[in-house]
């Protein structure tokens, strides 16, 4: 170690000035840094969930739509508003990556020819609107409010709120730039309504991923430089000198622009979680810095030269700081294993990042400090004097240790029961906070109008042509029926089913299916031949007229309700001699919650296994594993266990947070189990022992736990709810880890280790 100290020291100049000029040469990339916020991003290539949803868009175009939602506290059947609707319409339909707009004005009317009984007309709801009276659409309203297809839909029961549907191409979302695009030209076309005085809501998914871009380009422009300006600010409080608030600062900065250069170099896009990626990096490496740190200058206050000090605190944290590292690259690392590909490329970008700043710890920092050789006053110590407040934690341990393990057993007890009330929740609509204009807009649309979400049910009738049988129509009627009877969040549910009936009703003043399949197809391509370019009805079935799709518009719910309301959907159907495929954008986020369970299950589960085989090589007891796991398992326990009794329920951020809670948190009981262990070695009783491990570890390990759960506080402030769950989970696990690993752990240690000097260790 000697050796390796005395070359740093030999090469400091070359190191000071080539890392920081390597770091610059990495940071010229990040130019060609991209964001990716599609949907797409959040699942693997050859998912099954993507390959099926994927299948969907091929046969029966997109899902996805922009959405216009608008009020009139007078009711929007006026010229004025419906001048909005039908302008707003107009320009949509001209829209790059736009193929077809459903509206008010342009909603395919079905009705008789008063002049000719006999004959059945489809035309745009409102024509020529310059030339209708006041009166006249009075009468238009009445006749909205009948219609089924479009009350709760397109306009509200009282008829005061409107939505616009403009339906994407089937591609949109996989070309680059489409929703920018998109976005941009209606916010133009938003403001060229501005006289209008109305309030425009958007919604649909190129504002998603409008949205999904804008915050995470928010926070990492504002949480980032506020994590490490509350750093350094602690930082100097702890240290007093700039020395250590640069140097510690350096590493970081060094550390997540040399891993994010390199994640733009391998092609990698950033995506909401890895934009995030410096203040993961900021709790990484300010814990190695600030280890090394703090022991130089308890050297140097012992009266050792600068020289000196650097080969004591290199020799006494080179250990510690290597396998802090190496379990905090392996709790990022086992996230690797995720099929949800920001948690994968998060992972492993994060892991490769503890050990970059590892080696820019261990070689940066001494070669910095036998730069700057820092002036310290000697503080004398006496042979055998200790600091007080060490020596009264030990002596309240060792005299309390049975109580302190009792008091923990019965509060764990009470904050782990919390478990039972914990639910997964993986809806995107709560991806946001509720103040962020999109998931107003789905409230709006909820409250108004009808669900905002949607399941696209595709019912395979068996045979080509078979959707035209009156016995398949008439049991998609009765599956619409039951659906909405059995849930109350299915708002409202819509196929070429409501076409037929309509034109029977015309017809023979019967809203029924007919009997007769042949009179089911000339009403279909009676509608069909009717309907202007662009509204035909290719969307609702396949070519070869077997496949049909059926629209369920349903509430914002839990992902627990969405999955057991599909799952009914899909069974229904099972039970008769047709079959269905739930799909859509909706069903697809749902689906994803196994994934989350899964990562959060898998990812803490591999990361023990690991580093309680780092930790066995370390000790070589295995009797250990258990003083070493339970420390950094309860904080996970703990802290899940707080979210189910305050309901916050499971979602992907919280996912991720439990293998780096344990990367991060196994860092504590590392330095105080190796410290223990030093001072055990060298003979000190177990009071003692306690004692050593407060004066050279314990303040740092304090300090540092301040540090990283200032850092991860602030995305509590974050609108994404992903980054302000695991912010404010992260930060209490933290905390929680500490007063593990400071109270509970040298409890146990008194109760098992002995007071002579044979060690458990």
């Amino acid at each position: 170690m000697r050796k390796f100290v005395n070359f740093i020291i030999s090469f400091r100049w070359y190191i000071f000035i080539l890392i920081p000029l390597m770091t610059l040469a990495f940071a010229y990339q990040l130019k060609n840094a991209e964001f990716d916020g599609k949907y797409r991003i959040w699942f693997e290539e050859g998912s099954q969930t993507l390959i099926q949803y994927d299948n969907f868009r091929a046969i029966f175009g997109n899902d996805d739509a922009m959405i216009i939602v608008f009020s009139d506290e007078n009711g929007v059947m006026n010229k004025k508003a419906l001048g909005v609707i039908d302008r707003l319409t107009q320009k949509l339909w001209q829209t790059k990556y736009i193929s077809r707009v459903d509206s008010l004005t342009n909603y395919q009317y079905i009705h008789t020819d008063k002049e000719y009984p006999d004959d059945i007309i489809v035309e745009n709801f409102i024509e020529e609107l310059e030339t209708l009276t006041q009166e006249d659409l009075d009468k238009k309203k009445e006749i909205a409010l009948r219609e089924d297809v479009l009350v709760n839909r397109i306009i509200s029961a009282d008829a005061k709120t409107t939505m616009i549907v403009a339906r994407l191409v089937p591609k949109a979302g996989d070309i680059r730039g489409s929703s920018k695009a998109i976005k941009s030209a209606v916010d133009t076309y938003i403001l060229a309504e501005k006289e209008s005085g109305y309030e425009f809501h958007l919604a649909g998914g190129p504002v998603v991923n409008h949205t999904f871009t804008s915050l995470a380009i928010h926070d990492v422009t504002t949480f980032t430089p506020m994590a490490i300006v509350i750093s350094m600010l602690i930082l100097w409080l702890i240290f007093r000198r700039p020395s250590g608030m640069f140097l510690t600062i350096a590493v970081v900065i060094f550390t997540f622009t040399i891993v994010m250069a390199l994640q733009v170099l391998f092609g990698f896009k950033l995506n909401n979680f890895t934009a995030n990626m410096p203040v993961f990096i900021i709790a990484i490496g300010i814990a190695d810095a600030m280890h090394l740190y703090w022991i130089y200058l308890l050297g140097r206050y012992e009266g050792l030269d600068n020289i000196e000090a650097i080969h004591d605190t290199v020799s006494k944290n080179f250990l510690p700081i290597f396998l802090t590292s190496l379990t905090t690259a392996i709790g990022f690392a086992s996230l690797g294993i995720s099929h949800i590909v920001p948690i994968q490329t998060l992972g492993i970008a994060t892991a490769s990042a503890a050990i970059v700043a590892f080696v820019l710890t261990i070689v940066f920092i001494p070669a910095a400090l036998a730069i700057l050789n820092i002036k310290v006053k000697t503080k004398e110590l006496k042979e055998k004097k200790v600091n007080t407040i060490a020596k009264a934690y030990s002596e309240f341990i060792v005299r309390n240790d049975r109580r302190i393990i009792l008091i923990c057993v019965v509060v764990f007890g009470f904050i782990g029961i919390g478990l039972t009330q914990l639910k997964v929740d993986s809806n995107a609509v709560r991806y946001f906070t509720e103040d962020v204009p999109f998931r107003k807009t789905v409230k709006i649309i909820q409250e108004r109008l009808t669900g905002p979400m949607a399941y696209e049910i595709v019912v395979d009738s068996k045979t080509k042509d078979g959707i035209k049988e009156p016995l398949f129509m008439r049991k998609v009627e009765q599956f619409c029926t039951e659906f909405k009877a059995k849930f109350a969040d299915v708002r409202h549910s819509s196929s070429l089913v409501d076409i037929v009936k309509k034109f029977n009703e015309i017809s023979d003043n019967k809203k029924e299916i007919p009997n007769d399949k042949n009179l089911i197809a000339q009403y279909l391509l009676l509608y069909s031949l009717s309907l202007p370019q662009g509204m035909e009805i290719n969307d609702k079935m396949d070519i070869n007229e077997q496949l049909l799709r059926i629209s369920a518009s349903v509430n914002v719910v839990d992902t627990s309700k969405d999955l057991e309301m599909i799952a009914w959907a899909q069974r229904w159907w099972e039970n008769t001699p047709y079959s269905a495929q739930v799909n859509g954008q909706t069903v697809m986020f749902a689906n994803m919650q196994k994934d989350v369970t899964d990562t959060l299950i898998s990812s803490i589960t591999m990361a023990i296994i690991l580093i309680s085989i780092v930790m066995i090589f370390i000790f070589k007891n295995i009797k250990m594993i258990p003083i070493f796991i339970i420390p950094n398992i309860l904080p996970i326990i703990l802290v899940i266990g707080f979210m189910g009794w305050i309901g916050i329920t499971i979602d992907i951020g919280v996912a991720i947070s439990g293998a780096i809670i344990m990367g991060i948190a196994v860092d504590d009981t590392i330095h105080f189990l190796i410290k223990y262990q030093e001072a055990r070695t060298k003979g000190y009783t177990l009071t003692e022992s306690l004692t050593y491990v407060m004066q050279y570890a314990g303040s740092a390990i304090i300090f540092t736990t301040i540090v990283l759960s200032s850092a991860f506080i602030v995305f509590n402030f974050s609108q994404f709810m992903l980054n302000a769950n695991f912010g404010l989970v992260t930060a209490i696990a933290l905390i929680i880890a500490v007063l593990v690993d400071l109270i509970l752990l040298p409890a146990v240690l008194s109760f098992y280790d002995s007071e002579d000097k044979s060690s458990l260790i």
